[in-house]
Order: structure tokens, then C-alpha cells, then sequence
């Protein structure tokens, strides 16, 4: 086979069985280019052993992991998400959202500060920005939010969010609910600063998550969980995957947690078929993330894992994941039936569209950069590749 010559995802599948990959400067190159036209030499050559290589995963919901909780105010913070950041590359994270769930003002304006943007290296994973969950949600489907910390908009709309969060320099996604009066300024407001905007934990009815996406917001935050079920008369924010409302040629992004118990197979398969092109796969893993049964927090509550699922202590309120990314691929494929590709793509090129990032990112075109994964035919994680260079590897794979 050729090397190389596959282009973006959307044009050519994003994975190949391939021998090797040409690497310069940490981006892929074109050895048509670099043979006939260039006459240089790569930096580097990768040798893939004919396995699957695939864009590095992108998770734009996490919330922590192995034990750290990034809706902590600690005195440092930037280590627990360097922490999380390297443990996140055996599972084929090229770069994440660190995501923040409710939580009172004092901890917004301590914690984002301490969490900038960041290249990914042998250190981690590359941070795109944070995802700040709440607190301006529904308090009907607030799941493991804490109501005390809930807020809406108030008479100065958009600066009563900087009022919450402090500066928005390091914020890449804000969720929030639709429904909520003057949310439509803010939705405005938060576009033209470059941040996109995920309708979720919400009551809002088809025609207000509509007119959201006509104000500017770009995703769904974890479909079916923590909104109206889809109902024949109004489907409320489930209704955007198919709603011929929206503004032409405008993809609606929508995350989904594949780990077996947020939702049910034939959900997934529903959404799939219904807008295969806009599924984002998010772990929304919580801090229990890699340690087992036991108790834990997530922000300003306790949560208890029992076996594969993670709970608000003491009841049956469900309150993220402990799945992490690789895993979510392997169930999304199996559930769904979907091609190899398409699980890959879900896990890479459709979160850097929702980002603006795919001429760099989710891709294995040519220019890109060279993160990557290179996996086995079950989809197990045997290296981890960023800006070209060897993360992270396989104990079986240094054989």
C-alpha cells in the first residue's frame, strides 16, 4: 500500500493497515511531496506493523480521573490534570476538555486560571480548553448537579456569567440550558468570544433549542441524558438530529457516552442512523475514572461506584462515567454495528469539526498534526503518537 495517501476523514476512511507513516516538524506528510517535489527527507518514520492507525482520540467531557476531580479548587490544580493527561494516553487521548460541573463562583475563579490551553507531548495530552458543565441548567434535570450552586440569567445576562466564571480565556465549551430567560444574548455573547455553546440539562422543547441554534450554540451535551425524552408531538432537543429549522448547512454536534449503561444500545443506534455525521463520543468520565468500588466526589458531591456504574451517594442518580475513551469506541462499534471507521471517526474527526480544529486535529490528511493511535483489530490501544512522537505503548507491543 501506498503510504500516506489517505486524506481527511470525511473524504477517505481516517484508518488503514499500514507499514509506516512519514512524520516532519510533528505534522504527517505527503511522500508524493516528499520523493518528487520537496527532494527532503522526513524527520522521522514510523513503523505501524500493518496495524490500524487512527487520528488520536479527542474526549471534549471529562471531568477527572484516577482519583482527581477538576471541580476541586485545590492549590494545584495544573498538576491533577497533568496527571490525568498522561494516564489518558493508553487509552489513545491526543488532547481533552477538562470539564467542570456546577460549582459555587470561588471555585470557577480559582480553578480556570490554573488550566490553560496546552500542547500535548511526552507530558500528556494536549489541553483544547475547558468545558464548563452548569451552572446556568435546568433545576428539573439537573442530575448530579447541586441545586444550591444552580443559576439562571439575571437582568446583565452576559455579565452575570462573567460575574460566575471570572475571565473566559482558557474556556472552550460552556453547557447550558436553552430555556432559561435571556439565555439567547448569551448564547450570542459566548460564540463571538470563539466558545461553543452545548444545549443540555434542559426542559427546553424543540423550538427553543431551535432558536438556540439559530443564536449560535453547536452541540448537544450527552443526548438523552438530563432532558425531555423524545416525545412524537416534541421531540425538545433530540428533535435537532433531524429539524429542518436550522441554518443552512449548520451541523449540530451531539456528545454521547457509550459505556454500556447511560444509554440503551438501540438509543445509540437511533441516534447513529438518524445523524451519523454529528456524533461526538464523550467519556464524561468522574475522578473514580481507573480506581474502583468506593466512594469519591465529583465537585460538591459524593459519588458511589458499584461495579460499572458511578452514583450520587445514597441514591440511583447516575453522575458520569468510569468508561474510558477506548472502551466507549469498542461498545459504540459493537452496539451499533456501525463500520470501524465510523467509531473512529466519532472519537477523533467529529469533535475537532465541533472544535474548528480539523485542519489539524481528528485527521490523518496531509499537514496535519501527527497525533495518532495506532491500534490492534479488536481496537485495543497499542501506541500512542503525539506531534509524531512515541507517548505512550502496549507492554505486548514492545515485544
Amino acid at each position: 500500500m501506498e503510504l500516506g495517501m489517505c486524506g481527511a476523514a470525511s473524504q477517505c476512511p481516517p484508518l488503514s493497515h499500514r507499514e509506516d507513516l512519514w512524520v516532519r516538524g510533528g505534522r504527517i506528510l505527503d511522500p508524493e511531496k516528499l520523493f518528487f517535489e520537496e527532494r527532503r527527507v522526513a524527520d522521522e518514520q514510523r513503523d505501524c506493523g500493518g496495524r490500524i492507525l487512527a487520528p488520536g482520540f479527542i474526549d471534549v467531557q471529562i471531568n477527572g480521573g484516577f482519583g482527581i476531580d477538576f471541580s476541586q479548587a485545590t492549590e494545584d490544580v495544573g498538576a491533577g490534570v497533568a496527571l490525568v493527561a498522561r494516564r489518558i494516553l493508553s487509552h489513545g487521548v491526543t488532547s481533552f476538555c477538562p470539564t467542570l460541573v456546577t460549582s459555587p463562583p470561588e471555585v470557577y475563579h480559582k480553578v480556570l486560571p490554573q488550566i490553560p490551553v496546552k500542547s500535548g507531548g511526552p507530558h500528556g495530552a494536549g489541553v483544547l480548553g475547558v468545558h464548563l458543565e452548569g451552572p446556568f441548567i435546568s433545576r428539573e434535570k439537573r442530575g448530579a448537579h447541586p441545586e444550591a450552586h444552580l443559576c439562571s440569567f439575571e437582568a446583565n445576562a452576559f455579565q452575570d456569567v462573567l460575574a460566575t466564571y471570572g475571565p473566559l480565556d482558557n474556556v472552550r465549551i460552556v453547557t447550558l440550558a436553552p430555556e432559561l430567560g435571556r439565555s439567547h444574548e448569551v448564547i450570542q455573547a459566548l460564540t463571538a468570544h470563539g466558545i461553543c455553546v452545548s444545549l443540555g440539562h434542559s426542559v427546553a422543547d424543540l423550538r427553543a433549542a431551535e432558536e438556540a441554534v439559530r443564536s449560535g450554540a453547536t452541540f448537544i451535551t450527552h443526548l438523552f441524558n438530563a432532558m425531555l425524552p423524545f416525545h412524537h408531538r416534541d421531540p425538545g432537543i433530540v428533535g435537532l438530529l433531524t429539524s429542518d429549522q436550522l441554518p443552512p448547512g449548520r451541523c449540530i454536534f451531539y456528545g454521547m457516552i457509550a459505556d454500556g449503561m447511560h444509554t440503551n444500545p438501540a438509543a445509540l443506534r437511533i441516534a447513529h442512523r438518524a445523524h451519523p455525521q454529528g456524533l461526538v463520543l464523550v467519556t464524561d468520565a468522574v475522578p473514580a475514572l481507573g480506581l474502583g468500588n468506593g466512594r469519591h466526589t465529583l465537585g460538591q458531591q459524593e459519588v458511589e461506584v458499584d461495579g460499572l456504574t458511578a452514583y450520587i451517594a445514597g441514591t440511583k442518580t447516575l453522575c458520569g462515567s468510569i468508561a474510558p475513551m477506548d472502551v466507549c469506541v469498542r461498545h459504540f462499534l459493537q452496539a451499533t454495528g456501525c463500520s470501524v471507521e465510523s467509531a473512529l471517526e466519532a472519537a477523533s474527526l467529529h469533535p475537532a469539526q465541533l472544535l474548528g480544529l480539523e485542519k489539524r486535529k481528528g485527521t490523518l490528511d496531509f499537514g496535519a498534526d501527527a497525533d495518532f493511535v495506532v491500534l490492534d483489530d479488536s481496537l485495543h490501544v497499542q501506541a500512542t503518537y503525539i506531534s509524531g512522537e512515541l507517548v505512550w505503548q502496549a507492554e505486548e507491543a514492545r515485544q
